[in-house]
């Protein structure tokens, strides 16, 4: 399964390690930003199958970009949303529970055999729902 990824983080060097990584792994990573801004005209444009989204891009909040993402019109809309964060989910697990996200990785956890795993339980969930 071919998926497109993109990455919103505020730090560089991370964004440039997770691709790398990711790349090795199989993934497209088509492309990256630092701020919300930024992510949302990327995302509009490139319109990536999942876009993962770090909780806290210095001083914007990823759970309200992770909202506006969801709310753009046409097919921006259907970009599957991850949340991530070196904190543990437990600390937001109401705020990860309430948003769009399809769920969250913590970074160090970041695969892409974890996001295909996220995405294929997606999809078993929405197969059993119809």
């Amino acid at each position: 399964m071919s998926v497109r990824v993109f990455i919103v983080d505020d730090n560089t060097g991370f964004r440039e390690e997770i691709r790398a990584l990711l790349t090795e792994q199989g993934l497209e990573v088509v492309g990256g930003a630092g701020s919300s801004t930024e992510a949302l005209r990327q995302i509009a444009e490139l319109r990536p199958d999942v876009a993962l989204i770090d909780i806290d891009l210095s001083g914007e909040s990823g759970f309200e970009l992770a909202r506006q993402v969801s709310d753009q019109p046409e097919k921006a809309a259907l970009t599957r949303l991850i949340l991530i964060s070196t904190h543990d989910a437990a600390e937001y697990a109401e705020l990860i529970e309430t948003s769009p996200a399809i769920g969250f990785l913590a970074k160090t956890e970041l695969s892409a055999e974890r996001i295909r795993r996220m995405l294929t339980d997606l999809d078993d969930r929405a197969a059993e729902a119809s």
